[in-house]
């Protein structure tokens, strides 16, 4: 059984290991889904602006006089369109010329157009020179950012430019903001949950055993503990237990033992310092610290045994079933013995089976030769002792 320590340190290493395992996971979901959202809006924006340019812009992209049209609308330096489809996508829009920003909504740090800047090579290689669409992270004048660049033919089919959208750091905080949030609700509710599992593992473990042994004990400090404690629990609260359950065992002999003797005074006048006698020994029964179960509490008088002492029947005669030889042979072992004993270990020293022996045991309990006592051991059942008086 492991202690309350380890028991604590375990729990504690779980909860470690649950909150990292679950801010990994969430930290890898959160960028898959923001790449993953990022492309899809990429894709679309560039699909939906290309439509509306060719509704506004009927005709094909051509270069004449070293300028970019679209049919017959010059769109060099035309940042009208671009601001227009920016304002609908929420995306950064630019239209380049070969690899040149002809139109544009990027500003640089003195907030003026990115116009005459360059795209970064690696894009301009997919898309100018291989003619693909280009979807991803690129560098945007310095910054980078997830945009799409899709190639604009002339009406020969050569690549004569390129159209472009950036996915704009509000979109980005946006989307940053609703994983955050996703994220504090599913932590909260972790956490709850361990929450309410780490107080029902204390209840099981600790409170309720703990409650359960302070109220054995108030029990027995008003005299009402009839039984001994059932509850399990840690190391140390079983351990407290165990002590508890010597101390009941004790304090029960002991009472049986004065009302005994109580009794017997009243009945043959019994001198008062016997009593006195029984009452110093259990003050000094109190002062044992840790009892053990093997420890068996014997108390009272040890009159001298002679012949005409309750050891021997005389002419009152014997129950039916009892023999005065065999009685006889008990008595002897008893008093060569002179300890509690059990009626097991009665029958092993005179050779008689159990059942006979306890008959007999039983009979000298009943002329006040013997008393009996239960001695509660580690598991199992208890084991009734016979002592002499």
């Amino acid at each position: 059984m492991c202690s309350l320590k380890h028991q604590i340190l375990i729990l504690l290493s779980a909860l470690v290991i649950l909150v990292g395992s679950f801010f990994v996971v969430l930290g890898w979901h959160m960028k898959e889904r923001d790449v993953a959202d990022a492309v899809i809006k990429a894709q679309a924006d560039l699909a939906t602006c290309g439509e509306i340019i060719d509704i506004k812009y009927p005709g094909s992209w051509s270069v004449r006089d070293g300028e970019l049209y679209k049919g017959t609308i010059k769109i060099s330096l035309n940042n009208d369109i671009v601001d227009h489809l920016s304002r609908l996508t929420g995306d950064t829009v630019t239209i380049f010329q070969g690899e040149m920003r002809v139109a544009t909504t990027v500003r640089g740090s003195n907030g003026e157009r990115e116009i005459g800047t360059k795209v970064s090579a690696n894009v301009a290689k997919t898309v100018l020179q291989d003619g693909q669409t280009y979807i991803g992270e690129a560098d945007v004048v310095g910054r980078w950012n997830q945009a799409g660049y899709i190639p604009l033919r002339a009406e020969s089919g050569k690549v004569i430019g390129m159209f472009d959208v950036g996915i704009s750091h509000v979109y980005e905080q946006e989307f940053f903001t609703r994983s955050l949030t996703a994220m504090a609700i599913l932590g909260l509710t972790l956490s709850v949950l361990f929450v309410v599992l780490v107080w029902l593992f204390l209840r099981k473990r600790i409170i309720y055993p703990a409650q359960n042994n302070v109220l054995s004990i108030q029990e027995v400090a008003t005299g009402q503990a009839t039984q001994i404690i059932s509850v399990s629990g840690a190391q140390e609260i079983q351990e407290m237990k165990d002590a508890f359950n010597q101390m009941v065992g004790q304090i029960q002999a002991l009472t049986e033992e004065l009302n005994r003797v109580r009794h017997s005074n009243l009945e043959n006048d019994l001198p008062e310092k016997e009593i006195h006698a029984i009452v110093e020994l259990m003050k000094d029964s109190e002062a044992v610290n840790e009892p053990t179960f093997n420890q068996t509490v014997v108390t009272g008088l040890k009159p001298e045994f002679s012949l005409d002492s309750p050891w021997y029947s005389g002419a009152e005669g014997l129950p039916k079933g009892l023999s005065q030889v065999t009685l006889d042979h008990i008595i002897q072992f008893l008093q060569i013995t002179r300890r509690p004993l059990s009626a097991e270990e009665v029958a092993e020293g005179v050779k008689l089976t159990r059942v006979t022996v306890r008959h007999y045991l039983e009979f000298l309990e009943q002329r006040s030769v013997l008393k009996s006592e239960l001695r509660y051991g580690t598991g199992g059942r208890p084991v009734k002792l016979f002592i002499s008086l």
